[in-house]
């Protein structure tokens, strides 16, 4: 039997302190970070991504982070194949991988070894949809998945167009439901020995007066202008999915305030970290900590560190 590579987790909501987290477990374990997030892989957005600052990262490798155009698509399969890249070179290199992201599905496809192999797409299929798109509209589409794959379209928002398009495509090319074809995928056991940690304020009220700062900080840092060049080199590309960015176009095109839509930032924020809290929540391997007192940072830590101590990986 192959021996398990050894990979450390670290998964929660937005503004949970998972950079933080992340890069004081690399230098107690000699590790380096995967990013497990699918805006930060985008060149610039720094801002509205909450990218890691060279600060942040202390010295720190980080991979995934800022390599792609932001009008390039990227699927969850592209993720996987270069994230087990990066985990067997940093293993080569006799450190310890660890994965920190909030986003539930790039994490879960890479721990539990989903091969898209038999995944297919249709460049002709595709471009007819996303014509059909450009003619119908958003809500037109997101019905049409509802009528293909419910639970598909309960998990897709209406404005992500690419990825509603994309869960069509996969139904009428394989005839199955998205779940159906997670099923398929899962054929062989993680190449992974994990140990999950999950970040969160046990206190919601505090995670969501944390993200309410995050996004006035955003702001102050220059949003709106980072956003203002994505939208006008970009328009309604992948990259403009980002929270904090498809927000502001009604204030761009002078339909809100400033305010108004720096308070739509703050809801659709919330919303999103309730969702991630929803689906990590059904992970049983992840043992989670609070992070609500921030000012107690090496609590965390240490709690952390016991999580790892007792894990299979050490």
């Amino acid at each position: 039997m192959e021996e398990k590579i050894p990979l450390i987790v670290v998964c929660g909501p937005t503004a949970s302190g998972k950079t933080a987290v992340a890069v004081r477990l690399a230098q107690m374990y000699d590790g380096e970070v995967v990013s497990a997030d699918s805006m930060q892989i985008y060149k610039g957005l720094a801002i509205s991504t909450a990218k890691p600052t060279a600060e942040e990262m202390m010295g720190i490798p980080h991979h995934m982070i800022d390599f792609l155009e932001p009008d390039q698509p990227f699927s969850v399969a592209d993720y996987v194949r270069m994230a087990r890249d990066c985990i067997a070179d940093i293993r080569s290199k006799g450190k310890m991988p660890i994965v920190a992201g909030g986003t539930g599905l790039y994490i879960n496809s890479l721990i539990d070894n989903i091969s898209f192999d038999h995944i297919v797409s249709d460049d002709s299929l595709r471009k007819k949809l996303e014509a059909e798109a450009e003619k119908m509209g958003k809500e037109h589409m997101h019905a049409k998945l509802a009528e293909l794959d419910p639970e598909a379209a309960e998990k897709i928002h209406p404005n992500n167009v690419i990825r509603v398009i994309r869960a069509i495509e996969m139904c009428m090319l394989s005839g199955r439901t998205g779940e159906e074809n997670r099923e398929k995928s899962r054929e062989k056991a993680s190449p992974y020995e994990l140990c999950m940690i999950g970040l969160t304020c046990f206190d919601r009220e505090i995670l969501y007066d944390r993200i309410n700062r995050r996004v006035d900080k955003m702001l102050e840092e220059g949003l709106v202008e980072e956003a203002r060049g994505v939208y006008e080199n970009y328009h309604l590309k992948t990259a403009f999915n980002a929270i904090g960015y498809k927000e502001l176009i009604p204030y761009f095109n002078g339909e809100c305030s400033l305010e108004e839509a720096a308070d739509r930032i703050k809801q659709e924020t919330r919303r999103y970290a309730k969702r991630q809290l929803t689906w990590f929540r059904r992970d049983v391997r992840i043992t989670w900590v609070d992070t609500a007192n921030s000012q107690q940072f090496d609590g965390i830590i240490a709690n952390c560190g016991n999580i790892v101590a007792k894990s299979k990986i050490m």
